[in-house]
């Protein structure tokens, strides 16, 4: 995803002590430090949680889980919450990283979707609430390529116009795509799976222009003909349907979903926690999926949202194409697998 600029606000808070049950906490006051990936709030949000609780917000965003990972476990103090993927969401919490909360006992938790309870470590949302997921498919720009159904399709306009396409500079997201076109897990854990998808994707690597996250520019002035891209690109379909698209791939797809999690080192906890309340109110929730164009994990807030996210197959997927697509998960030391097969692709 694109990265903000950080910002350059000192993070220096009181901490507050405080039990987590049932009873909604008291009226909030003071600061809330997020650190979040770039451009994955709507800053309307952040503003009207502001004003409504009188609390001083900032943020600094991430283009990584392990980006994330590394600058809080380097000993980073000030933030209250970040929003990991659900499988770093696992490892954070097996890291004892993470607060427990008990978000699932607060007014409003009645409105997350109980599929959304994705994390193994967290099953019953005693530490982190869902926030949103989607799809991992192809933005492209149609002026330059009609249409595009398929990775398939996808890699044989690459083969054709060397250049004009790109993938995430992301291992298991770009590596996943061999594991799906050859019918495996993007969750394998054999070598030969794993080796097979390296080989896959470096024999495209010739025609592929970058792998970057940097591209929704580059797809919508045409200097990129498709991407390998985030469903929030559907936010620039909407504004331009004529020349743009986004698609899931037949073959499928990787999907994501990050929870909003308060850190164990948060100083402001009181105001975290509000915040993830405030995070389930559907008016909030609305506000937020219009702009991120994902899928939504509030049932109350779905019927309020504008029909053409309703109604995209991209952002609310039909049954037969949500079976086709696939989770991360946290893989442990078999991780090791997929970052030597990356640094092949990277460095060959």
């Amino acid at each position: 995803m694109k990265r903000l600029r950080a910002l350059t606000a000192s993070l220096v808070g009181v901490a507050a002590v405080i039990g987590f049950g049932a009873a909604s906490p008291v009226h909030a006051a003071g600061e809330l430090h997020l650190y979040n990936w770039g451009d994955y709030i709507n800053p309307e949000v952040i503003d009207k949680f502001s004003k409504e609780f009188d609390v001083k917000v900032t943020l600094d965003t991430y283009s990584t889980n392990e980006e994330m990972l590394a600058k809080i476990q380097a000993g980073a103090t000030g933030y209250d919450l970040v929003w990991p993927s659900v499988h770093m969401h696992d490892i954070m919490q097996q890291l004892e990283l993470l607060e427990k909360t008990d978000v699932n006992t607060l007014p409003g938790f009645e409105n997350i979707d109980k599929a959304a309870l994705r994390s193994k470590q967290d099953p019953k949302a005693e530490y982190c609430l869902p926030y949103a997921w989607g799809v991992v498919g192809i933005f492209y720009n149609k002026t330059l390529v009609p249409e595009i159904k398929s990775w398939k399709d996808f890699f044989a306009y690459a083969e054709k116009n060397p250049g004009k396409v790109t993938l995430l500079d992301d291992l298991r997201e770009t590596l996943g795509i061999g594991l799906i076109v050859d019918g495996k897990s993007v969750n394998s854990r054999d070598p030969a799976e794993i080796k097979a998808a390296e080989e896959y994707i470096l024999k495209q690597k010739p025609n592929i222009a970058a792998f970057r996250y940097d591209v929704l520019p580059l797809v919508t002035s045409g200097d990129i003909a498709a991407s390998h891209y985030y469903v929030g690109a559907v936010l620039n379909v909407l504004e331009n349907p004529k020349d743009l698209a986004f698609v899931v791939p037949e073959e499928g797809a990787t999907m994501y979903q990050e929870d909003l999690c308060m850190l164990k080192t948060a100083p402001n906890k009181e105001n975290a926690l509000k915040f993830m309340e405030f995070m389930m109110r559907p008016d909030v929730s609305v506000l937020n999926t219009t702009m991120l164009t994902n899928g939504s994990v509030n049932t109350a807030a779905i019927p309020l949202l504008p029909d053409n996210l309703k109604n995209h197959p991209a952002t609310n997927p039909p049954a037969d194409v949500r079976a086709k697509l696939q989770i991360f998960e946290d893989l442990g030391p078999d991780l090791k697998l997929y970052d030597r097969a990356w640094s092949r692709v990277k460095s060959n």
